[in-house]
């Protein structure tokens, strides 16, 4: 991260308050708005829908209204969402971090409407976990709907072929991983005579500290607090233990010996699946999902593709425990901007909008497609057809790498309807997600301190946040020692961290037990 685009993050954090503060300031003396069309901005993770493209279309058939949105690549969405904080053109509807300071900002500053107590009228938008919308407050309101996620589904994928063409047993601790990888990278496993592959496929990450990386994977893996733990008493982070110094050490050797792919500080996760599918990289940390997404992508490249991909959950430490890292329930929240949503009754209307928008339904469109086009429903079950037609893809693309991050109540990966697929290996990778996530859900380590942010945290994130994830990439990258790494934790200390951690221990004990 440059010295250029830290400024920028700290300036985008106070002109988000700026903004949000006049935006309270001018009440009810605007003009009232039309939402005919509501605007909305989102993840992107492909091509960008047509906005007169077949799904835009049927979905907004469905709500009665026109969709104006804005598609951000996933991996400038961290930026792109503080530059629009900070401008006068904040979209109606917006997918954010709800813990981002710049986002936190710019809500309690009014920027946002509090929906605490507001969304149990509509039956598609209230909480279907208390404790989930819990953990997606801000200390304890609801400034969002937050997008259901499954709690468990760290995972790992691999090139089921490669074992094989090793004599490799699917591993089950972090010493069998890596392994796996060393004997991906030096032993030839795609047999074409060539030292030209390699082990673990990582993206450069577009979240901070503790949002589910493999990075966060893997330390939890070693024991390490998943974000906040409890130790001795009183609440820590994880980057403050022995066991994230573990995992990185352990992490750094991979790095060194080759075992990672060289542009893991800079690769776009648009293109994650690549490597793999192409032959490259042989192992990815992520979502189960990926699982079945990798398999339908060699598919796609060699029909003829025989069973390619495997996937393992959690992974064992060395002494044989086993920690897991569990998400929380969702990932990030729509949340409705005051900019043009001034009053209750347009309020109102939006969230109308929003309820047809997540009914069962609507739900099926963002996270299925369009019945009878792109899929038919056997037995309760959505099996996928007219694949070969050119303008059918395109409305498979709009729906897994665009509309299905407007939804909330069906999962990415899952569907308003499970899929049903054509061939039995990628099945099997679809329905193994439910036996791994209740293996690993035995040792999942929780984050007692989701539902809270403390202000220090609010006021001094745009630096604090960027302290460890930019440190532990140059350790990894062998710019600085790990001593060097302890001065950073030591320096995130200094700078407000201290105060954050006092902070978050207090909001934390008044939480509802």
């Amino acid at each position: 991260m440059t010295i250029v685009n830290r400024r920028r993050r700290l300036l985008a954090g106070a002109l988000a308050l700026s903004t949000a503060l006049g935006l309270a300031a001018c009440g009810e003396e605007e003009k009232a708005a039309s939402f005919d069309t509501i605007t909305v901005m989102t993840r992107l993770f492909g091509t960008a829908p047509d906005p007169n493209g077949e799904m835009q279309q049927a979905i907004q058939k469905l709500i009665g209204k026109k969709l104006d949105i804005t598609w951000v690549p996933n991996a400038d969405y961290g930026d792109k969402l503080n530059v629009t904080l900070a401008s006068n053109n904040i979209p109606d509807v917006l997918v954010a971090d709800e813990k981002a300071p710049a986002f936190v900002q710019a809500a309690t500053a009014g920027a946002f409407w509090d929906l605490t107590g507001k969304l149990d009228k509509y039956p598609n938008l209230k909480a279907a976990d208390e404790r989930t919308a819990l953990n997606s407050s801000i200390n304890g309101k609801i400034y969002g709907i937050y997008r259901v996620r499954p709690v468990l589904r760290s995972a790992v994928m691999l090139r089921k072929d490669w074992l094989a063409k090793l004599g490799l047993q699917e591993p089950q601790s972090v010493d069998d991983l890596y392994n796996v990888a060393k004997a991906f990278t030096e032993q030839d496993p795609d047999g074409n005579g060539k030292k030209d592959t390699y082990g673990l496929i990582i993206p450069k990450w577009p979240g901070n500290y503790a949002s589910s990386s493999p990075y966060d994977t893997i330390e939890t893996w070693f024991g390490a607090p998943n974000g906040w733990g409890e130790r001795n008493g009183k609440l820590v982070q994880g980057f403050d233990t022995e066991e994230f110094y573990t995992a990185n050490r352990w992490l750094k050797k991979w790095v060194d010996e080759g075992l990672v792919n060289k542009d893991f500080a800079t690769l776009d996760s648009a293109n994650w699946n690549d490597a793999f599918v192409q032959g490259k990289g042989g192992i990815i940390i992520d979502v189960n999902v990926r699982g079945t997404d990798l398999s339908v992508r060699m598919k796609e490249k060699d029909p003829k593709s025989f069973d390619k991909v495997t996937m393992v959950g959690n992974l064992k430490r060395s002494d044989g425990q086993k920690f897991s890292l569990p998400f929380t329930g969702y990932n990030n929240v729509l949340a409705i901007s005051k900019q043009r949503v001034r009053t209750e009754e347009q309020l109102d209307d939006v969230l109308t909008t929003l309820d047809k928008l997540q009914s069962k339904e609507g739900s099926a469109l963002l996270t299925n497609g369009i019945d009878g086009r792109n899929y038919k429903l056997e037995d309760g079950k959505a099996v996928l057809i007219n694949q070969d037609d050119p303008a059918v893809k395109v409305v498979q693309n709009d729906v897994d790498k665009a509309f299905i991050q407007i939804g909330t109540r069906a999962s990415v990966g899952l569907g308003q309807y499970p899929f049903k697929f054509p061939d039995e290996s990628t099945q099997k990778l679809f329905d193994l997600r439910d036996t791994l996530m209740n293996e690993d859900l035995k040792t999942a380590v929780y984050n007692p301190a989701l539902p809270v942010i403390a202000p220090t945290l609010v006021s001094k994130g745009q630096t604090l946040n960027l302290i460890i994830p930019d440190a532990r990439l140059k350790y990894l990258s062998g710019q600085i020692t790990e001593e060097q790494l302890r001065a950073e934790v030591k320096r995130w200390y200094e700078s407000g961290g201290t105060e954050v951690t006092q902070e978050t221990n207090d909001l934390v004990s008044k939480l509802p037990k």
